[in-house]
């Protein structure tokens, strides 16, 4: 029969992953299936929309969504590149949709009747380009938010254009963004597009459409969830109080008495608190400890 420290030690190792209150920056697992399904929808919208605007196969596939700070998402966008702000509704940060400008004006081309071979270098649009920008994301806008329903029940508008992430202030540095990051494929040509949206409208919306647990099973979930969470568990010594001084002469062949008992148990912590003692014994060829007092811990 095995002790429970044995079927401990056969059980496999659970993987624990810290998690910062302050920074909440992890998805429900429920949301991020409802938000999957729903950026999928958007990247079959989109290539069919870009196929009928330029009159050239296109493509968008959906790679993963995931949620950063907008400090930690501008961070990871080329310096110089397309970012489309859009306002929401009841909001006062933005949606952003950023792409290349390389990849934006070879889809121009397309629509002019262009080859679109010739790679174009990442510059500004001309008022005309923006025109023609306009009318994509028209088309766009009105994808992402059938794609989305009433997760996102009003439709983001267009607000400004910008070329460098550093000056694309849509949201606080701090707040939250739902990034989805997409292939986007024209013409044989791939290019990497994201979309962010500011989190507090997405779960407000996911909230409704898709609770997670009811609230009043918080406090039992959260319970349960500390009753796994790993601690240190050690056996000592009671400890014995000495001088800075003592420590500081401390040498090679000093003795240092005790205040423990030969006959005295030894103490059970958690994280320097006494939550028991315990007598040293064996089991096998490991050391082990016997449970002989619980303390009451208040």
């Amino acid at each position: 029969m095995l002790t429970r420290t044995e079927e401990q030690a056969e059980a496999p190792a659970r993987a624990v992953e810290p998690y910062d209150f302050r920074r909440p920056t992890t998805l429900a697992r429920e949301h991020s299936r409802v938000l999957e399904l729903a950026f999928e929808s958007f990247a079959r919208q989109w290539g069919t929309q870009l196929t009928a605007n330029v009159r050239a196969r296109s493509h968008a596939t959906f790679l993963q969504v995931a949620m950063h700070t907008y400090d930690d998402y501008a961070a990871s966008l080329p310096p110089a590149t397309t970012m489309v702000l859009c306002r929401l509704a009841g909001d006062e940060a933005k949606a952003v949709i950023q792409f290349p400008a390389s990849a934006a004006l070879g889809w121009m081309t397309h629509m002019l009747g262009g080859s679109g071979e010739r790679v174009e270098p990442e510059r500004t649009f001309t008022e005309i380009e923006q025109q023609l920008l306009r009318a994509l994301l028209d088309d766009l806008l009105d994808d992402l938010q059938y794609s989305l329903g009433r997760v996102l029940p009003a439709r983001p508008e267009f607000d400004s254009l910008h070329h460098t992430a550093q000056f694309a202030q849509a949201a606080p540095t701090s707040a939250l963004m739902i990034v989805a990051s997409f292939i986007v494929e024209c013409a044989d040509r791939e290019t990497t597009a994201t979309l962010a949206l500011p989190a507090d409208a997405v779960l407000r919306g996911l909230g409704e459409s898709n609770p997670v647990v009811a609230t009043d099973r918080a406090r039992s979930l959260v319970a349960a969830q500390i009753e796994l969470t790993p601690v240190p568990l050690g056996i000592g010594l009671a400890p014995v109080p000495v001088t800075p001084q003592d420590i500081l002469e401390l040498a090679v062949g000093d003795v240092i008495p005790l205040a423990h008992a030969a006959s005295e148990p030894f103490l059970v912590t958690v994280d320097g608190r006494a939550v028991g003692r315990a007598a040293i014994g064996r089991t096998g060829n490991r050391l082990a400890c016997t449970i002989t007092e619980t303390l009451e811990i208040l």
